[in-house]
């Protein structure tokens, strides 16, 4: 539920003035000032208006995958030994890595993933012995919103272009855009 009294700090979230912001709710600037000012009870229309306008602007300013992606996506295929799997992701400092077959994601190799299995066995793995579930494919246009719901359940969300893998998103990523 729209709450009015975090007005100024939604307004200011979405970097625009008072007069910006209710040229775009259509109600006056001194409306606006009186509401975030606590001077005024707006009437049931005028929240609704600025409720719209909120949100609209929201989903307009709301970063989509392309904008926050990763766009070096490393990967491995299911053949390649554990052992290689572990120094790929400790060259790029990654903690996980997806593993792919013609840009179709098969599953993804973690260092949860890998520690789940007799360590003194690696060498005689491969990425398709030591990898889980694959992680969520979208397009570039998904947003913020959606993958931040993704990376509550997955380590990374992956996107896709076209048939082709273009980026990963980590919870690293949406860190960094928020800050």
């Amino acid at each position: 539920m729209f709450d009015i009294s975090r007005l100024k700090d939604i307004r200011k979230r979405l970097n625009l003035t008072q007069y910006a912001f209710a040229k775009q709710a259509g109600v006056s600037q001194s409306l606006i000032a009186k509401i975030e000012s606590g001077r005024i009870d707006p009437s049931y229309s005028n929240v609704k208006r600025i409720e719209d306008a909120v949100s609209l602007l929201s989903s307009q300013k709301e970063p989509s995958a392309k904008e926050i992606m990763t766009k070096r996506v490393i990967n491995v295929t299911v053949s390649v030994p554990a052992p290689e799997v572990i120094a790929v992701m400790k060259k790029h400092q990654i903690s996980q890595v997806p593993v792919v077959d013609n840009a179709h994601v098969l599953g993804l190799v973690s260092e949860a993933s890998i520690l789940e299995h007799d360590v003194s066995r690696l060498k005689h793995l491969r990425a398709r012995d030591v990898m889980t579930d694959p992680p969520p494919v979208v397009s570039e246009q998904t947003r913020l919103s959606v993958i931040s719901a993704l990376l509550r359940q997955f380590p990374l969300v992956v996107i896709r272009k076209d048939h082709e893998l273009v980026g990963v998103v980590t919870k690293a990523d949406v860190l960094r855009i928020l800050v």
